[in-house]
C-alpha cells in the first residue's frame, strides 16, 4: 500500500507547505485567523520574565543555519489588558505566524505594535505574518527612519542570504514588509496599562538602534547592541557611539536587558553582564587598533595580526572579527591623526561622535 506521499513529507516540510498556502490565501484577501486553529504550529517556548513579559531566546548562541531556523536572537513580547506589544519578531514567515498564534491562542492578547529595533534580517523579516493586520490597520511596526531606510537598502539581499543559510523551506513565504511608524527618543508606547519609552536612538551597531525601556520593571530592550558569548558585527557599525550607547545603557542599570540574548538579574540594577562583555570586546579592539597605529603598524596589516585570543571561543569570531579590524580601523585612524602624539587611545566616552 502506498503512503499518501504528505505524510512523508518531513515537519519542517509540512510547515512550510501549511506557511506558503496560509500565505498565498492572505495575499488573494483571506485574512490567515489563527486563534481558530490554536494547534497550526508548534507552540512558542516562552519564558516568562515577570508580569506580562515573556521571551523567546535562542537555543544557545549561533550563527544562522538550516538547524535553528535563523533563530539567533531573541524574540519577546510585553501583554496587558489583551494587547500586545512584539520587539523582533524573528527571521522569517514561519517564525512569526508561530508567535503570533502563541501570541493570540495561549497569551490571550492581539498583535497591536511590532517594533524593529534595528534593520537585521534575522529580526525584522518576521514581519510578514502580521501583513494582513497592518494592511486592515489593527497594526503598526515602528522603528526608526534610519531602520527603515536600512531595510529598504538591505533586506532584498539578505532575504537572498537568509536562503541560502536557512534553506527554501525555512523560509517559504518569507517577503519584506517595511515598518509603518517612526519611532524617535522620547516617544511613549502605551501596551495596555503600561507605557515603554523610547530611550535612547543611536547609530552604534547600525544606522538607528533603539532601545526601549519599561521603568516599571526595569526592563531594557536594546536589540543587536548587546550580545552574549558571541562577536559583535560591526559591517554597519561605529564603535566608540556603540561605546557611548553601551554605557547610556548601563546607566540605566536595568534589572533585565534583552537584546540578542536575555540577561534579568532582578534587584538593584544587576543584568549588566552582557553589556559589560560586549562592551569588554569593542574597548580591546578600540585600544588594540589605538596601539597598533602608535606602533606604526599598516592598515593593510592590521587584518591578520591584532587578534584578541580571550574572545576566539565566542560564536562567529573567526568569521568576523577580521572584519571588525578593518572596519574599526578606518573610524579611528581620522581620530588617532588628530590626536597628541603618544599620549595613548583617550576614553570612547570623550569623543565626539562623528
Amino acid at each position: 500500500m502506498k503512503r499518501n506521499s504528505l505524510s512523508c513529507m518531513s515537519h519542517l516540510t509540512r510547515l512550510a507547505l501549511l506557511t506558503t498556502l496560509m500565505w498565498l490565501s492572505a495575499c488573494m484577501g483571506a485574512s490567515p485567523r489563527l486563534a481558530s486553529d490554536c494547534s497550526a504550529y508548534p507552540d512558542v517556548p516562552w519564558v516568562a520574565l515577570g508580569e506580562g513579559l515573556w521571551v523567546w531566546p535562542p537555543d544557545a548562541p549561533a550563527e544562522v543555519s538550516a538547524e535553528n531556523g535563523g533563530h539567533v536572537v531573541t524574540t519577546s513580547v510585553l501583554v496587558s489588558q489583551g494587547e500586545a506589544m512584539l520587539v523582533d519578531p524573528g527571521p522569517s514567515l514561519l517564525h512569526g505566524l508561530r508567535v503570533r498564534q502563541s501570541v493570540e491562542c495561549r497569551l490571550g492578547a492581539s498583535v497591536r505594535w511590532i517594533v524593529n529595533t534595528h534593520a537585521h534580517s534575522e529580526n525584522v523579516l518576521a514581519n510578514v505574518a502580521f501583513a494582513d493586520l497592518i494592511e486592515s490597520g489593527s497594526l503598526q511596526i515602528m522603528a526608526t527612519a534610519p531602520t527603515r531606510l536600512g531595510m529598504e537598502r538591505r533586506c532584498e539581499s539578505c532575504l537572498a542570504s537568509l536562503k541560502r543559510r536557512v534553506g527554501e523551506e525555512g523560509m517559504a513565504g518569507t517577503t519584506i514588509v517595511l515598518p509603518t511608524q517612526t519611532l524617535h527618543k522620547g516617544k511613549v508606547l502605551q501596551v495596555g496599562a503600561e507605557g515603554v519609552l523610547v530611550a535612547d536612538v543611536a547609530a552604534a551597531h547600525t544606522e538607528g538602534d533603539v532601545v526601549l525601556w519599561w521603568e516599571r520593571q526595569r526592563v531594557a530592550w536594546v536589540g543587536g547592541l548587546v550580545y552574549e558569548r558571541r562577536t559583535p558585527e560591526l559591517a554597519q557599525g561605529q564603535m566608540v557611539p556603540w561605546l557611548q550607547a553601551l554605557d547610556r545603557i548601563a546607566a540605566l542599570k536595568p534589572d533585565t536587558v534583552i537584546g540578542v540574548s536575555v540577561e534579568s538579574a532582578p534587584g538593584k540594577g544587576g543584568a549588566l553582564s552582557t553589556v559589560t562583555a560586549t562592551r569588554a570586546y569593542l574597548l580591546a579592539l578600540y585600544e588594540q587598533i589605538w596601539m597598533a597605529m602608535d606602533e606604526g603598524v599598516q592598515a593593510n596589516e592590521a587584518q591578520q595580526s591584532l587578534h584578541l585570543p580571550q574572545y576566539r571561543s565566542w560564536v562567529g569570531y573567526a568569521e568576523r572579527h577580521g572584519f571588525n579590524v578593518l572596519r574599526a580601523w578606518r573610524e579611528l585612524e581620522p581620530r588617532w591623526m588628530d590626536a597628541p602624539p603618544d599620549t595613548g587611545p583617550p576614553s570612547p566616552e570623550s569623543l565626539p561622535v562623528h
